[in-house]
Order: structure tokens, then C-alpha cells, then sequence
């Protein structure tokens, strides 16, 4: 027989097992949601390209693969430079086709044969930056200057010269000549033959 208190017992105990239901109801109907953010990083072109005429482009990356430049004196041949002689060569350079920054161009190197078998050192240099339209020649060898040298070896004040990007992905940058001035002195010995190479950096600026 369940007696009026047996009763409140057990009504008791159903009360707290419902609070306790509820107590885990709440706990399991908890919301929790979450947000995930991607993102894709794709590095732009940049590419620099050299001519000797202005006309075909090609990239000259290491000393080894160097534009040969074609240097010329007032009338003659470079292979005829006399003491105090000058001769004078062009060389365009531009950002390549596909390219997506501008940049900023700053000649970095110049070695040449050593001075103990050649003239590198009774030959001096000095390159500028051409208007659009000049030629590199002893009528109009002058410009903006790029880079100099007292010495084929040499390398001092050089001048950062700014490349532009083409308007499109086909399209290359504006081209800019440089024209490359070098000057022999009064003790320049004959029949030795000199090589020098110029190197030029490419920095982009965006």
C-alpha cells in the first residue's frame, strides 16, 4: 500500500529527474556553428629583355649570354680605336610581355679583361639614358646619366632609370636606349683586344 508520504517521495524524485532532464536538454540543444576564410596568392610576372637594334628582344640573364653590342667610332671600326678615340653603341631594354609591375633599372656590374693583357684600364666609359627618337652617336651621345666608369672595371654613380609594364598581359613595356660611350686615353696600347661586360638590375616598384 503506498501511504500519502510514499506518495510525496516518489513525486519528489520525478521532480528532480525532470530538473535534471531539463539540465541535459538544455546542454544538448547548444547551438555552435563555424566560419572558414581561404585565400589564393598568385605572384606576378616580371621579366626584363635586351636589343642591340631595338627592334628584336631577347633575355641576356648571365654574363654568358650577354648582348654583344655593337659598337661603332664617328668613321670607322671599333677594331680601329686610336688613342683618345671614342666609340658609341645603343642598347634598348625593356620589361617583357606578360610583365604586371613596373620596375626601376640600376646598372650593378662591370668587369673586363684584366689590365695586364689588355686595355681595361686606358679605356673609360660613361652610359646614358636616350630621349625617345636619339641616336647613340658623337652628334647626340647625350641624355640622362646611367653609369660611368674611369675604367672598364668600374662602376660609379649609378642612376635607378624606371621601366614601365605594358597596358596588357600582351603588350611590353615602353622601351628605353641606353647609349654606351667609351673613350680611350693617350697611352692605349695597340693590338690588344679588351672585353667588357655591363650587368643591369631590374627591381619592381609595385
Amino acid at each position: 500500500m503506498v501511504t500519502k508520504a510514499t506518495q510525496r517521495k516518489i513525486g519528489a524524485v520525478l521532480a528532480g529527474g525532470l530538473v535534471l532532464g531539463i539540465g541535459t536538454a538544455a546542454t544538448l540543444a547548444a547551438w555552435n556553428d563555424s566560419e572558414f576564410a581561404n585565400g589564393t596568392f598568385t605572384a606576378g610576372a616580371f621579366n626584363l629583355e635586351g636589343s642591340t637594334d631595338g627592334t628584336t628582344y631577347a633575355n641576356h640573364s648571365t654574363a654568358g649570354t650577354a648582348a654583344t653590342l655593337a659598337f661603332t667610332l664617328p668613321a670607322g671600326l671599333v677594331s680601329n680605336m686610336s688613342p683618345s678615340s671614342t666609340v658609341y653603341a645603343g642598347f634598348w631594354v625593356r620589361l617583357a610581355a606578360g610583365t604586371t609591375s613596373a620596375a626601376n633599372l640600376t646598372a650593378s656590374g662591370a668587369t673586363a679583361d684584366p689590365a695586364a693583357t689588355s686595355n681595361s684600364d686606358h679605356l673609360s666609359y660613361a652610359i646614358y639614358q636616350l630621349d625617345p627618337g636619339a641616336t647613340c652617336n658623337a652628334a647626340s651621345a647625350t641624355g640622362t646619366p646611367v653609369a660611368s666608369g674611369a675604367t672598364l672595371d668600374a662602376l660609379t654613380g649609378a642612376t635607378a632609370i624606371p621601366l614601365t609594364a605594358g597596358a596588357t598581359a600582351t603588350d611590353p613595356g615602353t622601351a628605353v636606349q641606353l647609349c654606351f660611350r667609351v673613350t680611350a686615353d693617350a697611352a692605349l696600347e695597340p693590338s690588344l683586344v679588351t672585353d667588357a661586360t655591363w650587368s643591369f638590375t631590374a627591381t619592381s616598384t609595385n
